[in-house]
């Protein structure tokens, strides 16, 4: 009787252990899930980087624009000093007609 319990208990025990046991097959998931994690990381972290470069070509475009504007509003300032001088020359020149 007590060979027979023992011999119960040692293949309750091996049972038991390799129940616990990861099998081939649970190795081969959670391998398969690490690769899916992974490659989706690669491709948010294609999308960051594609991001970061959009975001910098609309910041030098946005810095070119600035540039430009700046330009034109200096050469506004330009014309309207020179018409202002034209228009100043222009009266200075009436005046004097009218002085004679």
């Amino acid at each position: 009787m007590k060979k027979r319990l023992s011999v119960i208990m040692m293949m309750l025990m091996l049972a038991a252990s390799l129940a616990g046991c990861a099998t081939t097959a649970d190795l081969e998931k959670v391998q398969a899930q690490e690769k899916a994690i992974d490659a989706k990381a690669d491709q948010a972290l294609q999308d960051a980087q594609a991001a970061k470069a959009a975001a910098d070509a609309a910041a030098l475009k946005a810095e070119q624009a600035s540039a430009r504007a700046e330009e034109a509003i200096k050469r506004a300032e330009e014309r309207e000093r020179i018409a202002d001088e034209k228009a100043r020359m222009a009266d200075e020149a009436f005046q004097k007609s009218m002085r004679k």
